[in-house]
């Protein structure tokens, strides 16, 4: 404002939008792959492959990143997280923030489509995990389980130490370990309500700390595909915390792919309408959905305005990973990354940097 009201500067460029709906860029800090690309098993053999999502990506509003690997073993994390560095985005594609690693310091019993063969303890605590990463620079977020040894521990020297997220998942947590691990440092939940036990009154579990309150911020991610979460879920928890939820694609290799059968590493699985599953299980195997989809999604289930869904994916991951000085928000001297949608949120335009990147 200042610019053009003080400093009387006149705009180099003038765009007309025709009343379409103008908002920041679509920040998705869980997401496997896409596109044919699976972060965790291709990067390896493909680096071109994170260009590659993060090109596709641009086409659904999203304007940066966190590319997200599963439970593996250490060489993996040694080979791939080099290739995850912080990289601005552009015409090239979507912003790079660094690593979502979901795993494998997680609950056997909860770990979902993860390999069991693959999930480790913290049995010396910081340093298993500085053996096992090899390389922390590129970390943004490390997703665990914080009843298993010695992760109370691990959480306060990464979020203190090291200023990375962690956040609680694929986890058996009670509310008391739950509480704990908040108090260390925690302030994220993975894909609320999946990999974790269900809300129980006498002990919520990681679900309960959707009521801690304000004084405690906590924020959660969550699938908005209408398959990981039922619309009656989605509404029980933005009521309960509004502030607080993030959406995730949660996406894998075989979004934005034909339905039918597709590999993730040693895995196959079946796409059908929208739904992936580990072939001949009932197991759910990440989401194909894209993230201007979950908006719209979540916009109907909750019946919330536009304006708190599109916040949703852009200002409140913003603020659990510290960036709302330069992104999810349109403020004077941000990075000028947004996305220009329809009153459907069909992506029309998206931009980073003000600099038109995709167009419809």
């Amino acid at each position: 404002e200042k610019e053009f009201f003080v400093n009387k500067h006149v705009p180099q460029k003038s765009v007309s939008l025709d009343g379409a709906i103008v908002a920041p860029g679509f920040i998705d800090i869980q997401i496997n792959g896409g596109f044919g690309i699976d972060f965790t098993y291709d990067l390896m053999n493909k680096p071109e492959g994170l260009s590659k999502v993060a090109k596709g990506i641009l086409t659904h509003g999203v304007t940066s990143f966190c590319p997200t690997i599963v439970t593996s073993k250490a060489e993996v994390y040694h080979k791939v997280l080099p290739l995850l560095e912080a990289k601005v985005g552009g015409l090239h594609g979507a912003e790079v923030l660094g690593a979502h690693l979901e795993g494998p310091f997680i609950s056997p019993e909860k770990k979902g489509a993860h390999c069991i063969d693959d999930i480790q303890d913290l049995t010396d605590g910081v340093e298993t995990l500085k053996s096992v990463y090899k390389h922390t620079d590129n970390i943004r977020i490390v997703t665990l389980a914080p009843e298993r040894r010695n992760s109370l521990e691990v959480i306060q020297w990464l979020t203190r130490e090291s200023e990375i997220c962690v956040s609680l998942g694929h986890s058996m947590a009670d509310i008391n370990v739950a509480v704990e691990a908040i108090k260390k440092g925690a302030k994220l939940i993975t894909h609320l309500f999946n990999a974790m036990p269900p809300f129980h009154h006498r002990d919520p579990g990681l679900v309960g700390l959707l009521g801690l309150g304000t004084k405690t911020p906590v924020y959660y991610g969550i699938i908005a595909d209408g398959i990981h979460t039922h619309e009656a879920a989605l509404r029980a928890a933005y009521k309960s915390h509004p502030k607080g939820v993030i959406l995730v694609t949660d996406a894998i290799s075989a979004m934005g792919l034909e339905d039918g059968t597709h590999h993730i590493g040693k895995k196959t699985i079946n796409i059908n309408n929208k739904s992936a599953y580990i072939a001949g299980t009932t197991t759910l195997c990440g989401s194909v959905a894209t993230m201007n989809e979950s908006v719209r999604y979540f916009r109907n289930a909750v019946g919330c305005s536009t304006a708190e869904a599109l916040e949703a994916a852009t200002l409140h991951p913003a603020k659990v990973l510290g960036l709302t000085s330069y992104k999810g928000t349109l403020e004077y001297g941000t990075d000028a990354d947004f996305v220009v949608l329809n009153d459907d949120l069909d992506v029309i335009s998206t931009w980073i940097g003000g600099e038109m990147v995709f167009s419809k």
